[in-house]
């Protein structure tokens, strides 16, 4: 609909049984997992005496902090694929896929606290879902569902 037709439909509203029902669900948990890589940090720079604005420390500091800012960064890509594959394939596959991606960004969070080395594991796990979320939309675009 362009800004100059003019509409004689139904409107619909989303309600709490709207199909984006269980996507909103991992939206919170999404947040409540930032929330707790944040706070991380915050524990970090009391542990280690690291004052804001300071983004410089040891090793165990630097990687509580890559964590989070590395979440933070990934969000970017995620969030928007996993609203898009809810209203363009289906809200419980979106839903399904954003929980793999949580698990994936917790597996990399406590792989990278105990070694910056462990960390692959967990970030593949949420980069293949965050693919699979693109490819779900992509598919409810082209019509593939």
């Amino acid at each position: 609909m362009l800004a100059n037709d003019i509409y004689y439909g139904e409107i619909e509203m989303i309600t709490t049984s709207s199909t984006f029902y269980w996507t909103a669900w991992v939206t919170v948990a999404t947040l409540l997992m930032v929330g707790w890589t944040m706070l991380n940090v915050a524990r970090a720079r009391w542990k280690f005496k690291i004052d804001a604005p300071t983004m410089d420390g040891p090793v165990g500091f630097m990687s509580v902090l890559r964590v989070h800012a590395n979440t933070v960064e990934q969000m970017i890509l995620f969030v928007p694929a996993l609203w898009l594959c809810s209203g363009f394939y289906s809200d419980r596959m979106a839903a399904i896929t954003g929980s793999v991606w949580i698990a994936g960004r917790i597996v990399y969070a406590l792989g990278y606290y105990s070694a910056p080395s462990r960390r692959p594991a967990g970030f593949a796990i949420a980069t293949l879902a965050t693919l699979v979320l693109v490819g779900g939309t992509v598919a409810g675009l082209i019509g593939f569902v």
